[in-house]
């Protein structure tokens, strides 16, 4: 009886506690929570009424409720004044609750900012949409405008700034004078290696497109990964090769991690120096990938059938997972291909390549299964 009733009890609590307001839901929660701070309940009811899952602030970014300088209705005015709908200022606060944290004059500077390098105030509320925390990291705004002028400076598309903001603001947070050390190496980099000048801009982008961290590595990093690559002998021009194909990467690599990556793949397919070489520029992805990663996968290729010349001949297999790997070979044996008698090109390359090759095997002749010894007819019979 008694259990019943305290049942009863607590589920009628629940349904309760469901039909209050914002604000007395946070009393509550302060109550039975003494060490928390208390809410502010203007800034609980406001987030409210603008549909915003209080329950997830709360539970991600809970400061932010206790806080009491806010500016929920400006921060609404300057997000509709850019395009926002509802549904947008929605998701941005929710996404990021501290946005309501910033001064209107602050976030005004910030939008002008942006609009330097987005082509109108859509483009940019696309951007916020996606990358609120980004716009809404409202310091160094000295730092932040003189790294567009020197990027636009170095005639980069604003698209590309643009991108370059959203993804790695810290970067244009810092003195410029970080960026264009950095830029200063990739640009020595470029032309050592053979590059032309009238060519740096197209491949500048690239590689800030492709990795938009690229600028917060410091630029010895490149230094150093150039360095060891020429004291293992390759030329100027499989480096230039390297380092288009590698592109960011480039910069994240380690001497230690590469010396350990080219030493397994030189023992487990007993190759040479040279031989080592010709597979790294083939597959630059090697150089990359952590040591578990290659014996995992070429275990699974030797699991598979494959032998150490096929692997040899065709090393961009190792871009593949070994998941993928033994996927495409049993698709193909489908088809009547064995690997063990041919080459492993067939299993390599995107998705799209796999089905090509695929469906050009699938066009050869074959017997009937059901009369093995009946004579094989073209396509066209």
């Amino acid at each position: 009886m008694l259990r019943a009733t305290s049942a009863s009890l607590y589920t009628c609590s629940q349904r309760m506690r469901l039909l209050l307001p914002p604000s007395a839901s946070a009393s509550i929660s302060t109550v039975n929570s003494p060490n928390k701070r208390v809410e502010n309940q203007h800034t609980v009811d406001s987030l409210y009424e603008l549909s915003v899952d209080i329950r997830k602030v709360r539970r991600f970014k809970g400061w932010v409720l206790s806080e009491g300088t806010v500016y929920v209705s400006e921060t609404v005015d300057l997000l509709r004044d850019m395009g926002a709908d509802a549904p947008a200022i929605t998701h941005i606060l929710e996404t990021h609750p501290e946005a309501i944290l910033c001064r209107p004059d602050d976030i005004t500077t910030q939008r002008d900012l942006w609009l330097s390098v987005c082509a109108s105030k859509r483009q940019l509320m696309s951007i916020i949409e996606k990358f609120p925390a980004s716009f809404f990291t409202l310091t160094h705004h000295s730092n932040q405008q003189a790294n567009i002028l020197y990027l636009q400076n170095l005639r980069l598309s604003n698209r590309i700034i643009s991108k370059l903001m959203a993804s790695a603001p810290q970067s244009f947070s810092q003195p410029v004078e970080r960026n264009q050390e950095v830029i200063h190496t990739l640009r020595e980099t470029y032309l050592d290696l053979g590059g032309e000048e009238t060519n740096l801009r197209i491949w500048l982008q690239k590689l800030l497109s492709q990795n938009p961290y690229i600028l917060l590595r410091p630029a010895e990093a490149w230094r150093d990964s150039l360095g060891f690559l020429r004291e293992k002998g390759f030329t100027t021009e499989e480096l230039l090769s390297l380092v288009s194909h590698l592109k960011a990467s480039m910069a994240e690599l380690k001497p230690e991690d590469m010396q350990w990556a080219m030493d397994y793949i030189e023992g487990a397919l007993s190759c040479s120096k040279d031989e080592l070489k010709q597979i790294v520029i083939r597959c630059p992805a090697i150089l990359y990938y952590s040591l578990p990663t290659l014996l995992g996968r070429f275990q699974g290729l030797m699991d598979a059938g494959a032998t150490m010349e096929q692997v040899k001949e065709s090393p961009n297999v190792f871009e593949l997972t070994t998941q993928i790997v033994l996927y495409r070979i049993q698709k193909l044996s489908s088809c009547g291909y064995d690997i063990r008698s041919g080459s492993l090109d067939v299993i390599v390359g995107t998705k799209k390549d796999f089905e090509m090759s695929h469906s050009k095997l699938q066009l050869r002749p074959r017997r009937p299964l059901f009369n093995p010894v009946a004579p094989l007819k073209s396509a066209e019979e």
